[in-house]
């Protein structure tokens, strides 16, 4: 299994082979993660993913990166925090294993993850931390040499390093 890292910072500056951005599911520039990724690699980013049209929750589509220092973008839609009473945990599960395989089809070598759904889309960072470090713990490939949890805060990241730890 490649190495997991816990990093606080700005995952748009993140130099990996792959970051993944938190998308809507019509993939257009929106707010958070997904605003601030489709800022720094500039408008042929959207572009890009309009030729996807949509994406359903739990999937993943990829594009080049374009002015980002990773090569590609992988684009997941996380589920929408309804108590979990709706299949979110399963949902948000699928969000890593999904950017993960297609990680690897690219030939990536490393990936950067933020912490899909928590912000607008209001999944509890705890669950939502457990599901992210499972998944990929029981998910990555090989050729995946390392993983990183990149977080906007302090409290993300003592979450993510305790999930490790566990």
């Amino acid at each position: 299994m490649g190495k997991l890292i816990v990093a606080m910072g700005d995952i748009t500056r993140s130099e990996v082979d792959v970051i993944v951005n938190a998308a809507n599911s019509a993939l257009i520039p929106g707010g958070g993660v997904c605003g601030a990724i489709h800022r720094a690699a500039g408008p042929e980013l959207a572009r890009a993913v309009a030729e996807h049209g949509s994406c359903p929750t739990g999937e993943a589509v990829s594009t080049a990166a374009f002015d980002l220092p990773s090569r590609w973008v992988v684009h997941t839609v996380g589920p929408v925090w309804n108590g979990g009473r709706e299949g979110e945990p399963a949902l948000l599960a699928s969000c890593y294993r999904r950017s993960l395989e297609l990680a690897a089809e690219l030939g990536a070598a490393s990936i950067a993850f933020p912490a899909i759904s928590t912000g607008i889309y209001g999944y509890p960072l705890g669950p939502a931390t457990s599901i992210a470090v499972e998944t990929v713990r029981k998910s990555v490939s090989s050729a995946i040499e390392t993983v990183h949890f990149v977080c906007f805060d302090k409290t993300a990241a003592r979450t993510y390093e305790d999930a490790l730890r566990d």
